[in-house]
């Protein structure tokens, strides 16, 4: 599989931006030095990107770097891309999924043991009192038992069953039912990044269905039942390539279908916790070591 095949998330994951956010988020501003909501804010809990609502920093990692700006030593693992400013000189810092504009990073400062500054903008964050929480989509089939089996890991808060990847607007069991709307069953897994790193998840998501099956998974068959990675940004994009490498050098010829993450609808309630409430056990996942 190809990394040009990679592709930018759906624009309506985005949330809508003021114009002063704008002006600093996508226009590469900066806002005056003392003057951002958590340059002086130590409350214990998780700063995320104001566009895209992913993670970026957790509050161990803030100190004061007595610049007038929020000053983190660290952020999440692969929240944050580094790149050329375009002076020619500083470091600039984005968001990894949505390419927002979060500062700059300086080295050698010697504030921190770890030698390191994410200058950012509060314009740019959104604080929650929380631990982190990240999302990751994947479509394995009929979607009860991948929630069931996805809410067994260390580090996952929640596993959510829906539908992802189609144009119908708040689809139902039905419409995804008759192969007709684009949608996939699919799980949102919100995860604590701090514990269980997303490769971890996605070699997991390999383990707990037959990646290789090109019409359903098991029993199930149609293009509602297909298997994909909906990933959020290009590491997620370039570990799923990784780990389909691994997997196809020991023969197998692996069908899952990388697509960047679009709406994720979640589906009627009476699909959540299928398996808990009735307490029984999937019938078509079922665990295989393969890493």
């Amino acid at each position: 599989m190809s990394q040009d095949l990679f592709q930018n998330i759906d624009e309506r994951l985005l949330s809508k931006l003021n114009p002063y956010e704008e002006h600093i988020i996508v226009n590469k501003g900066t806002e005056m030095p003392f003057s951002g909501t958590y340059n002086d804010y130590w409350e214990e809990g998780t700063y995320y990107c104001r566009r895209c609502d992913s993670p970026l920093y957790f509050s161990k990692d803030k100190f004061d770097g007595h610049c007038g700006w929020p000053s983190f030593d660290d952020e999440i693992p692969n929240a944050v891309i580094r790149v050329d400013d375009a002076d020619g000189i500083r470091t600039e810092i984005i968001c990894a999924t949505c390419n927002a504009h979060l500062g700059h990073v300086f080295i050698g400062e010697r504030f921190t043991d770890k030698n390191t500054r994410h200058c950012v903008n509060s314009a740019s964050l959104i604080f929650r009192e929380e631990q982190p929480v990240a999302k990751a989509v994947f479509a394995a089939g009929c979607f009860w038992g991948v929630e069931y089996l996805f809410e067994k890991l260390e580090g996952v808060y929640s596993a959510t069953s829906g539908y992802s990847g189609g144009t119908t607007d708040n689809p139902t069991y039905r419409e995804v039912l008759t192969g007709t709307t684009g949608h996939l069953e699919a799980v949102e897994v919100s995860y604590n990044p701090l514990v269980i790193s997303y490769e971890n998840l996605v070699k997991y998501f390999f383990e707990i269905h037959d990646p290789t099956q090109t019409n359903g998974q098991g029993p199930d068959i149609g293009p509602q039942y297909l298997s994909a990675i909906f990933y959020r940004n290009r590491s997620q994009f370039e570990t799923a390539l990784k780990l389909i490498d691994i997997l196809e050098t020991q023969g197998l010829k692996i069908a899952t279908q990388l697509k960047a993450a679009t709406l994720f609808h979640k589906a009627e309630e009476y699909h959540q916790n299928y398996y808990e409430e009735r307490q029984t056990l999937p019938y078509c996942h079922t665990w295989q070591k393969r890493f």
